[in-house]
């Protein structure tokens, strides 16, 4: 069992930067492919970025290339997302996400999928303001 816990959220001016962590514990973390979602109010929650074990692949949303990283610390058991030049329609909660089903395989085509995740953080509010 994974217990993950966000933090970092909170209120940036559009063009600004935030750097989110998730802290993993309860589990090997560097046997989980991590990702980060959000979700907005009204909205379903979507994919925004993923890394595998060892962080060598990486994955993002078009809406998140070119403007967020995310990375990951094993010997920390800590995933990070690094958002800049944030837009007000990145506002939203954001929730990090391990999985222990996913195949190195099939990482390119089951990662952006919310239900391949086993475990998922309570979430962290970002806003952003125009």
């Amino acid at each position: 069992q994974v217990q993950l816990v966000e933090s970092g959220g909170g209120l940036v001016q559009a063009g600004g930067s935030l750097r989110l962590s998730c802290a993993a514990s309860g589990g090997t973390f560097s046997s989980y492919v991590m990702g980060w979602f959000r979700q907005a109010p009204g909205k379903e929650r979507e994919f925004v970025a993923a890394i595998s074990w060892s962080g060598g692949s990486t994955y993002y949303a078009d809406s998140a290339k070119g403007r967020f990283t995310i990375s990951r610390d094993n010997a920390k058991n800590t995933l990070y997302l690094q958002m800049n030049s944030l837009k007000p329609e990145d506002t939203a909660v954001y929730y990090c996400a391990a999985s222990g089903q996913i195949t190195a395989q099939a990482m390119g085509v089951t990662a952006f999928f919310a239900a391949e995740y086993d475990y998922w953080g309570q979430g962290t509010q970002v806003t952003v303001s125009s």
